[in-house]
């Protein structure tokens, strides 16, 4: 059974730092390709970054570029989202998504709430 289980959200001031996990089970990590999405009230899902492999390339999202960045431990089957400089903006609940390279299966997380305010 697949699970994607995120943590890392919580409250955070204008400007503050948070990295958010999410830990993968039940297909083989190394295939898939990991992605960060997030959804805000009223706004539609939008993808913050894409990693395909480890040390490999990368892709944010306009809102995100130069201030996030996506990582993953394929030994540990976890893919990181370090947030910085984080904006209200950023406000939204985060989703982890997962997509086998072969079968194109997609598969998503629960999701964590980040909130940024004052």
């Amino acid at each position: 059974q697949v699970q994607l289980v995120e943590s890392g959200g919580g409250l955070v001031q204008p400007g503050g730092s948070l990295r958010l996990s999410c830990a993968a089970s039940g297909f083989t990590f190394t295939s898939a390709a990991m992605s960060w999405y997030r959804q805000a009230p009223g706004k539609e899902r939008e993808l913050v970054a894409v990693i395909i492999r480890a040390g490999g390339n990368t892709n944010y999202g306009d809102s995100v570029k130069g201030r996030f960045t996506i990582s993953r431990d394929d030994l540990k089957n976890t893919v990181y989202l370090q947030m910085n400089s984080l904006k209200p903006e950023d406000t939204a609940v985060y989703f982890c998504k997962a997509r086998i390279l072969l079968s194109r299966r997609e598969f998503w997380g629960q999701g964590t709430q980040v909130t940024v305010s004052s």
